[in-house]
């Protein structure tokens, strides 16, 4: 990945984005940039009333961005190459789900002053899958928490995710299909991906494997 410093992946829940973040970093020997979700203490009280820890749940989260943006900008993170699992604009994606109307001018308001600038990668991939295949991952993760999502919150954040990277212009954007892709252990699909990665030309790029 000689020419690229800040790699990020991105993807709803279920997508397997962190595993595959965390496979690219160890394949190119990089730092991998990890999000904590366990850091966030108001998390689990969210899952159980969305409605009544929804600004507290996104102002923690807007806090450790805050934090590791500063951190990137002024620090040494940037100082070698970089895979994160995580793009900053995130967090005012689910603030747009998670919050009404009040709730999410006071967030804009807030990050506005927290989170004024960060880093921009050198290349984003974004892992989508169909919504029946998201469901099913995303259920198998649950299995494992004490406290199940909310009814209809999976398909809310599917639903943005869709829309915020069909008008991504940020960085170079890779879409990767995941349907019939295995990314975390299977060798074949993740040559196939970092093959692509390395032909990727102009800002915009597809990769879609049949079955």
């Amino acid at each position: 990945m000689s020419h690229l410093r800040y790699v990020v992946v991105e993807g709803p829940i279920g997508s397997g984005k962190s595993a595959l973040a965390r496979r690219l970093a160890d394949y190119w020997g990089v730092r991998l940039l990890a999000e904590d979700p366990s850091a966030n203490p108001f998390l689990q009280r969210f899952y159980r009333n969305v409605a009544a820890h929804g600004l507290a749940t996104q102002l923690s989260f807007l806090m450790q961005r805050a934090e590791m943006a500063q951190g990137m900008l002024l620090g040494d993170t940037l100082s070698t190459s970089v895979v994160s699992d995580f793009l900053f604009e995130k967090d005012a994606l689910f603030a747009r789900v998670n919050l009404d109307e009040a709730e999410h001018q006071l967030y804009q308001k807030v990050a506005a002053k927290l989170l004024p600038e960060y880093p921009v990668p050198d290349l984003v991939i974004y892992l989508q899958a169909s919504e029946n295949v998201l469901l099913e991952r995303a259920a198998s993760h649950a299995s494992d928490s004490d406290v199940p999502f909310p009814e209809g919150y999976l398909k809310r954040v599917h639903a943005a995710y869709s829309e915020f990277f069909h008008q991504y212009e940020q960085a170079p954007l890779l879409i990767v299909n995941t349907d019939h892709l295995n990314l975390v252990d299977g060798n074949e699909d993740f040559e196939l991906l970092l093959r692509c990665i390395t032909e990727m030309r102009g800002q915009r790029t597809y990769f879609n494997k049949s079955a």
